[in-house]
């Protein structure tokens, strides 16, 4: 079997048949599976996966009873068949030429992973371009490791993920950051294709999108010190430590400042970077992709970093 797709879903009934849909047509003449895992949802989405089983012999239902999208990703890993393992999410979808495409590619480089460009879209239809890293670039693992790419901007070889012993860090939301940049570290096969294969639903509802305060914003510290610890164990903070301490700096000085600023009970996050910044990278400001700012940006880095003192 060449590719195993698998989806976890949580709620997902409105904008899982979409999914499954773009993904079958792409499938359409291709040996694969999809596995659609079910994680203790509220509304009829097993129901549904169970349904679309019964309609399509290229799809599995599934259940996992640990909650979160780490545990249900896992979960597929072990599960699928394929020489190849994609996450994709149940509210995105992805083009019709996207399997072929990958799956070509990973072939004539030998990839172990293969990234690809994305398209995002806003409920509103606005739509930006999330970009691969070329693997043409010299520089191309330093980018990889800046990058902060979901899982679903990936197609993996399932032996090199399995002989890697790799797995998302169950328990938190910020599953994918505390694995993503360090897949690097283990191959040299890398390829990428910059085309917009793969189309992200912000999805107002979803975990990372909530409207009320939820503590799990605070998942960036565990998450952020799990990263750094890969690159550890690794033998790679010296040689990455710019490229990791931007990460740093742009996840907690950027991306979640705005969470912690968004809510009363978000803003002991400030103290908490300083103290991860202080402990990692106490010289932060000296970072090399810092000084490449602009003096507004700068700014404000500066400013969540001084913020709730």
């Amino acid at each position: 079997m060449k590719i195993s797709i698998i989806i976890p879903v949580y709620n997902a009934e409105k904008y899982l048949k979409r999914c499954v849909n773009s993904v079958l047509t792409s499938l359409k003449n291709t040996d694969g599976e999809i596995l659609l895992i079910d994680n203790n949802s509220k509304d009829n989405s097993l129901k549904l996966i169970k349904q679309l089983a019964k309609e399509n012999a290229k799809i599995r239902a599934e259940q996992c009873k640990i909650q979160g999208a780490a545990a249900v990703r896992n979960y597929g890993a072990r599960l699928a068949k394929g020489d190849y393992i994609w996450f994709i999410d149940a509210d995105d979808y992805i083009s019709e030429d996207a399997i072929s495409k990958l799956l070509d590619l990973a072939k004539q480089k030998s990839a172990d992973i293969v990234m690809f460009g994305a398209e995002r879209e806003t409920p509103s239809g606005e739509k930006s371009y999330m970009s691969a890293v070329d693997m043409n670039d010299a520089n191309y693992k330093s980018r990889f490791v800046r990058y902060g790419m979901g899982p679903w901007q990936l197609l993996i070889k399932r032996a090199w993920w399995k002989q890697n012993n790799l797995s998302f860090k169950e328990g938190i939301i910020h599953e994918d950051m505390e694995l993503m940049s360090s897949l690097i570290l283990y191959t040299d096969n890398y390829a990428s294709i910059d085309e917009p294969l793969y189309h992200y639903f912000y999805n107002p509802d979803s975990v990372l999108h909530k409207k009320n305060f939820n503590p799990n914003i605070f998942d960036i510290f565990p998450a952020l010190e799990g990263l750094y610890t890969r690159f550890k164990e690794a033998k790679a903070t010296k040689k990455y430590h710019d490229e990791l301490e931007w990460f740093f700096i742009w996840n907690l000085l950027i991306d979640s400042a705005r969470d912690f600023a968004q809510f009363k009970e978000g803003r002991p996050g400030f103290a908490q970077s300083r103290a991860l910044l202080k402990k990692y990278f106490p010289n932060w400001r000296k970072n090399k992709f810092f000084k490449q700012r602009g003096l507004r940006s700068k700014i404000k880095i500066l400013y969540n970093y001084l913020r709730n003192r």
